[in-house]
Formats: C-alpha cells, sequence, structure tokens
C-alpha cells in the first residue's frame, strides 16, 4: 500500500478531487494548510498599508491507495493541480506498512 500526500492551490481543489473520484479513489483526507517554498511568499494590502506574507494558504491531500494506484493517483494530481507557476505544490509517495478499518477489523487493501 502506498500514501499519496499532495499540497495544492486551493482553488485547484476541486478539479483534483473530482479527477481522483472518477478514476475510483473513494476516500480522501483534506487539510487547509499553510506554507512557504520557492514561491517565497505575497504582498498584501490590509488598511492601506503593505505588508508581505510569507506562509501562503495551501491544501493538503492525503490518499491511501493500493500500490497498483499510487502511481496514477500521483499523475492525476499532478495534472489536475499543475498551473505551470511557482508555487503549484508537491507530491509525496510512503510505503504503508498496515491499514486496518476501525469497524470491521478488516486489514490491508482491503481496509482501504
Amino acid at each position: 500500500m502506498k500514501y499519496v500526500t499532495a499540497i495544492i492551490k486551493p482553488f485547484k481543489f476541486t478539479e483534483v478531487k473530482e479527477a481522483l473520484s472518477a478514476a475510483g479513489v473513494s476516500g480522501v483526507t483534506v487539510s487547509e494548510v499553510s506554507g512557504c517554498g520557492r514561491q517565497k511568499g505575497q504582498t498584501e494590502v490590509y488598511r492601506g498599508a503593505e505588508y508581505a506574507s510569507s506562509m501562503l494558504p495551501k491544501i493538503r491531500l492525503e490518499v491511501a491507495v493500493p500500490d497498483s494506484l499510487a502511481e496514477k493517483v500521483a499523475e492525476i494530481i499532478r495534472q489536475h493541480a499543475n498551473n505551470d507557476e511557482i508555487g503549484d505544490g508537491k507530491i509525496f509517495v510512503f510505503e504503508v506498512a498496515q491499514a486496518i478499518r476501525i469497524r470491521t477489523g478488516e486489514q490491508g487493501d482491503d481496509a482501504l
């Protein structure tokens, strides 16, 4: 099993979620996060005063999938979150040692 985590721009979330759903991904965890990287933040204006904000709003998607789907899921996220701009995000793929569905006790791929 693999755990795919992606950090994307918030306005791309709906497009990515719909593409994952169409590919048969049934469960996605979503968190609103903030961070910085090469994008280096942005300049904001508040009450007429300009200030720099180094932490930008992002969305973190987390998906646990069978090994056979991991590359496809990563590619779907890459294609649909891509805006050809700095700050489009990152995708990380991790190994999952075990998954257990709490309600039924199912384990491994069955728990996904």
